[in-house]
């Protein structure tokens, strides 16, 4: 399975454009995930050095990326500022609608195949992830 990951808010807390605290068991999971054959992308709006200092530090705590922001290593993309579109499976991000689950759960949706509400229906979670409030108006 292909899973683009993000960065900031996602594997650390949101404290761009410096790199925020580990998120509880992010980069455990995304070794797991690694370990289980899954193509892990970093998928992130930090380029040029913050980009080299996300991988750096992912680096530094075990997780290896099949590819940075693109579908596949040897990928050229037409420019720097360029954003392509990633093809993959799962996208992990905080701004997804309804926010993001912890990584326990994400790890289980993955590995059994399930939806978040399938998981959260067996009582396995108590209550949904809270939607993280961000922009000017909140």
């Amino acid at each position: 399975m292909i899973i683009a990951v993000d960065f900031d808010g996602t594997i650390v807390e949101h404290k761009y454009p410096a790199i925020g605290n580990e998120l509880p068991f992010a980069t455990s999971t995304l070794r797991m995930l690694a370990s289980e054959r899954h193509r892990l992308i970093l998928w992130t709006v930090r380029r040029g050095k913050l980009l080299d200092e996300a991988v750096e530090w992912c680096r530094k705590h075990g997780v290896e990326f099949y590819a940075v922001n693109k579908n596949f290593p040897e990928e050229v993309l037409d420019s720097e500022n360029c954003y392509g579109k990633i093809n993959a499976d799962i996208f992990i991000d905080d701004c997804n609608l309804g926010g993001i689950p912890d990584w326990g759960v994400i790890y289980r949706m993955v590995s059994e195949n399930k939806r978040w509400s399938d998981i959260y229906k067996e009582g396995a979670v108590a209550e949904k992830p809270e939607k993280k409030k961000k922009g000017w108006f909140w």
